[in-house]
């Protein structure tokens, strides 16, 4: 599959480029995502949009009088799961963007769960990781990154970079992937533009310009242009 370019000036675009990317490597790990949360938000979302559906057919099959009452509990239900819906995405998925466990002989089953976010007008990629150590406790980290470490200056992802990053930074990632974890150092070579990757995004393009002032402008001569008295 084709690589696909993005804008690099458009944040959303490289926050959900780059969300897309996790998950993918981790299931190439071997890491098994679980999808309980999106069945629970479309379980919760279609529930709500069928009841919509069917107050709205006994309405216009029975009419108002003969309905009305029904409507009312439809309507009190609708607004019910509306708001368990709400609650299910700010409050229990809170930007997830990977949530699952890895059955490995260097690790044992654990589990991991990775979920990201971005500061307005910050080209900086924040995720909040929760997984179990080796001892079987679970553990809490939060890590950035600058998106140029892993976008090349016309708006392609680079993966390995990427998949560097989150093995050299997450121990139970590193000990799945130890290829990438040792590899931290090239994907730093990398970010300088000393690999055979193309350049990261110059972080200064993501700055509001300047305006020139006056003490900017080239200072005019006030000499005058007359000739030379004989």
């Amino acid at each position: 599959m084709a690589a696909t370019k993005i804008a690099v000036y458009s944040i959303p675009d490289l926050k959900n480029t780059t969300d897309d990317a996790l998950p993918n490597y981790l299931t190439s790990l071997k890491f098994r995502q679980s999808h309980f949360c999106a069945n629970v938000r479309l379980a919760l979302g279609y529930s709500a949009v069928t009841i919509a559906a069917i107050t709205f057919y006994a309405d216009y099959t029975l009419g108002w009088d003969k309905t009305k009452h029904w409507t009312l509990w439809a309507v009190l239900v609708y607004f019910t799961l509306n708001a368990a819906l709400t609650f299910w995405v700010w409050g229990v998925e809170k930007e997830k963007v990977f949530a699952g466990e890895v059955d490995h002989p260097s690790v044992g089953r654990k589990s991991l769960s990775i979920a990201s976010s971005v500061a307005k007008h910050t080209p900086i990629y924040n995720i909040t990781v929760e997984y179990s150590n080796t001892e079987g406790a679970a553990k809490r980290l939060e890590l950035s990154s600058p998106f140029t470490r892993w976008f090349d200056v016309n708006g392609f992802f680079v993966a390995k970079p990427f998949q560097h990053w989150l093995a050299s930074k997450i121990p139970l990632i590193g000990q799945v992937d130890p290829k990438n974890k040792d590899g931290d150092a090239k994907a730093a070579a990398i970010k300088n533009g000393k690999s055979e990757f193309p350049g990261p995004v110059e972080q200064e393009k993501y700055d509001t310009p300047k305006k020139s002032t006056s003490s900017d402008a080239t200072p005019t001569s006030t000499r005058s242009k007359r000739g030379k008295k004989g």
